[in-house]
């Protein structure tokens, strides 16, 4: 390829570079010339090419591959949670939960109203940092020394958490499949992700041994109710894990507890009590509703005092209006009790669609969370077309999967909304739709 790139400074050859990209001349993906090459061509000292490169490398234009070399950055959009724009079929691959699952905010938002919150004022609601503070330490055996930080979601304490601990290329290990969220949170902060295959128990220990030698500066990981897989840590998972990790006490490792509230499963961590780094994030989202965007996160001191520094520039606190609202929530006894029916709810009507499928002779474990993560006997894309077909819009598992060799064999689907006419029926088309893609399935089970 010819290279029309130009200058004699670091910063003259970064901008000549992305002028050739902004222009079309390099694509993503595009091998950009070596360190030696390049420095030979322009008459430059090759520090001064690398100091380019890397100017380029933390803007997120290119991205270094050890021996896979320099090349221009995949700016591809990641696949996202939620309802599928402008179609006519029935959208089961949402991830949402049940709209008239989500409690009744309207008696609790009029009592919200009070003195306003200034500037300079305590960050965190005291009674949300006493309910949230009793609400971590019982599940942490590191909770002795605990700090609670309130963010705006999920999502946005592991971003923070984050770029409070790494530098662009730095390695985080993430499961594998993995949720749409944190791959795009790695992706978007210039991190490289490292997956760690998930099964039944949840993160796997030989996966997380080679992630940690690879040398991954964070760990993120789902204990229970993994989206898209529904494993969960099982106490001997976790013992094994924790094991591993005592050997890297300043790996960061940061626990999404998504499903909490709503869980069907027991809770064990990874966080031992003599881990230095780490961080456990819980979202009010699946039980309070997506637009309530606040998340607790528990932490030891010193990543809660970087996390805190994160949050100066932009947003300083979650507003006091949604923290009080939310502990109004969760202190209300009502309200904890139609939480608990919710999660009831999610596991019997995924419990219902993996009895059908038994019926339609297809296999699957009914795990917990919102979804089901159903295998198939051909490629996943395949079985989506075919359901498109039939009214439906499935997700395939493709969107999800790190390291896949060739094409996923599983559907991510969403469920639980479906009453037991659309089970009977998404089951039936499901088969029909494997059949028709080239798949054979076992012998129906009979009731």
């Amino acid at each position: 390829m010819n290279f029309d790139i130009t200058g004699r400074s670091a910063s003259e050859i970064a901008e000549s570079l992305r002028a050739l990209i902004e222009r079309g001349g390099l694509r993503p993906g595009d091998a950009l010339p070596s360190v030696r090459s390049l420095g030979d061509e322009l008459g430059v000292n090759r520090n001064t090419v690398v100091a380019a490169y890397r100017q380029l490398t933390q803007a997120g234009v290119i991205v270094t591959r050890g021996r896979g070399g320099t090349r221009v950055a995949d700016v591809s959009p990641v696949a996202q949670e939620g309802f599928a724009a402008d179609s006519v079929l029935r959208d089961i691959g949402t991830g949402n939960p049940d709209p008239d699952l989500i409690p009744d905010l309207s008696a609790a938002l009029a009592q919200m109203a009070g003195r306003p919150v200034l500037y300079g004022e305590p960050v965190i609601e005291p009674g949300l940092e006493r309910w949230a503070q009793e609400w971590m330490r019982a599940d942490l055996a590191a909770g002795s020394d605990l700090r609670i930080t309130i963010t705006s979601g999920a999502a946005d304490a592991v971003e923070r958490l984050l770029a409070q601990a790494l530098t662009r290329e730095d390695a985080v290990a993430l499961e594998d499949p993995c949720f749409l969220t944190s791959i795009h949170t790695v992706r978007i902060g210039g991190y490289r992700p490292v997956p760690v295959p998930v099964d039944d128990e949840g993160m796997t220990v030989a996966g997380l041994r080679a992630a940690l030698a690879q040398g991954v500066r964070a760990v993120v990981h789902t204990p229970r109710a993994q989206n898209p897989t529904g494993a969960s840590l099982s106490a001997r998972r976790a013992g094994e894990l924790r094991e591993v990790l005592r050997e890297h006490p300043y790996v960061l490792v940061i626990e999404d507890d998504h499903f909490s509230l709503l869980s069907r499963r027991p809770f064990h961590s990874l966080i031992s009590p003599d881990h230095r780094r780490w961080a456990l994030v819980r979202s009010v989202s699946k039980f309070l509703g997506p637009d309530m965007c606040l998340a607790v996160t528990a932490s030891d001191p010193e990543t809660a005092e970087r996390l805190a520094m994160r949050l100066t520039p932009g947003t300083t606190w979650v507003s006091h209006l949604l923290q009080r609202l939310t502990h109004a929530l969760v202190t209300d006894a009502a309200t904890m009790a139609a939480i608990e029916r919710a999660g009831e709810h999610y596991a019997a009507r995924n419990a219902a669609f993996v009895e059908r499928l038994a019926a339609e002779g297809m296999t699957a474990d009914a795990g917990d969370g919102l979804n089901l993560w159903i295998p198939l006997p051909v490629p996943a894309r395949s079985v989506s077309e075919q359901l498109m077909r039939r009214g439906w819009l499935a997700r395939p598992g493709d969107e999800f999967v790190l390291s896949s060799e060739g094409p996923s064999h599983r559907l991510r689907l969403t469920v639980h909304d479906l009453d037991d006419a659309g089970t009977e029926r998404l089951a039936a088309d499901l088969a029909a739709a494997v059949r028709a893609a080239g798949g054979r399935l076992a012998e129906p089970e009979v009731a």
